[in-house]
């Protein structure tokens, strides 16, 4: 996909923007009916692009997902933990209280602040490192999926490619699933942002919701009690 620098660039700035820190237990409460000890937990953690800044929360890419999920009567239950301005060092910091309910797949979208800021991203590596090192610790048979992000050329291109680059190394360093762009189809595109030209619309997140779907469902399927019975009665057939 090609995307002009001005248009990538505001693509990418609605990552700073103010962040709303309770949407979390919001979303928490939304879910108190499912049995958390029948479904399994997909942790969204990320920052406004997972939070769905501007939108209510049921049309950000996470409730999406969930959607999906229950069209196929599958026992999972998305949780959306993103917050607006989180850079990899808050991940860092506040994955532990996430990590006190069972987590089953984790999906990791963090790291766009830290480039905008101009961090060193051999701290956003570590930090990132961080944050999968305490999931499996905890739970050692999570997956993780690793949502990529990429910054506009303006930010030199080396940086813009060592950024790039850093998401598979992880994903391969951890054996982890990897979304290559989360913003592939969206970011640069008006028709896909909200007024203000940079945070993604409802539409938008649809089309976020595809790209992770493509390399989530797979993981599910593999994981799912009630898709891998089926699967093997019909074998056995």
């Amino acid at each position: 996909m090609t995307i002009s620098k001005s248009k990538y660039a505001l693509a990418l700035i609605f990552l700073l923007f103010v962040s709303h820190p309770d949407s979390f237990a919001r979303h928490q409460n939304s879910q108190s009916t499912k049995n958390q000890t029948t479904f399994k937990r997909i942790l969204f953690f990320g920052n406004s692009l997972t939070a769905g800044y501007g939108l209510d929360m049921s049309l950000a890419f996470p409730n999406l997902i969930q959607q999906k999920i229950d069209s196929l009567g599958w026992h999972f239950v998305a949780v959306n933990a993103g917050l607006s301005g989180e850079t990899s060092a808050g991940g860092y910091r506040r994955i532990d209280w996430l990590l006190r309910q069972p987590v089953a797949v984790l999906v990791l979208e963090l790291g766009g602040n830290d480039a905008l800021r101009g961090i060193d991203l051999t701290v956003t590596k570590r930090n990132l490192q961080g944050i999968i090192n305490k999931t499996r610790d905890k739970y050692p048979d999570v997956k993780i999926v690793i949502a990529g992000m990429l910054v506009p050329p303006n930010f030199g291109q080396t940086y813009a490619r060592q950024f790039r680059d850093l998401f598979p190394a992880l994903a391969e360093t951890n054996q982890a699933y990897l979304i290559p762009f989360l913003l592939a189809g969206v970011g640069g595109s008006p028709q896909l942002n909200q007024p203000d030209g940079i945070h993604p619309t409802a539409k938008g997140h649809r089309i976020i919701a595809e790209n992770v779907w493509q390399v989530l469902r797979p993981v599910l399927e593999k994981m799912n009690p009630i898709e891998k019975s089926a699967t093997e009665s019909t074998e056995s057939h």
